[in-house]
Formats: structure tokens, sequence, C-alpha cells
């Protein structure tokens, strides 16, 4: 069982939650926060707002389209990068 010192505060969670959203935590890290999530019902709907807020973004710019020049500048980039 983990003691108060091994838990994660609100503060602590709310400063790691967009690193969490976006699964960029160390699995200890993921693990601290879960745990806090599922015992702190106002961190949990902070966390579930934001994931909502995260997905219907991520939604919008999938339809946005991207020009030709656009495109065209991010290949010349690759290939520089690549040695071509």
């Amino acid at each position: 069982m983990m003691t108060p010192l091994d838990r994660y505060s609100c503060e602590q969670v709310l400063h790691l939650l967009d690193d969490y959203l976006d699964r960029e935590l160390t699995p200890e890290e993921t693990g601290k926060v879960e745990e806090h999530l599922e015992t702190c019902a106002e961190c949990a709907a902070e966390s579930k707002f934001e994931s909502s807020l995260l997905s219907g973004l991520k939604e919008k710019l999938r339809h946005i389209e991207v020009p030709n020049s656009a495109l065209e500048k991010v290949r010349e980039v690759l290939r520089r990068e690549a040695g071509e």
C-alpha cells in the first residue's frame, strides 16, 4: 500500500495532466496519476474535460486541408534532413 508521501497531490497531477493525456509519462508517473484520478473527483473531472477538448481538436484538425505549397516545404525539409 502506498503512503501519502508516495501519492501525487492535486497540484502535481494537474501539472502533469497534459503529459499524461499525451502519454508522455513514465509508467511510474502514469500509475501515480491514475491512482490519484481514481480517488479525486475534481482532478478526474478536469482530466475528462481536457481529454474531450483534445479529442475534439484532433478531430477538427483531421478535416483541415493542407495546401500543396506547405506539403512541398515539409517534403523539402525531410529530403534535406535525409541528405538527399
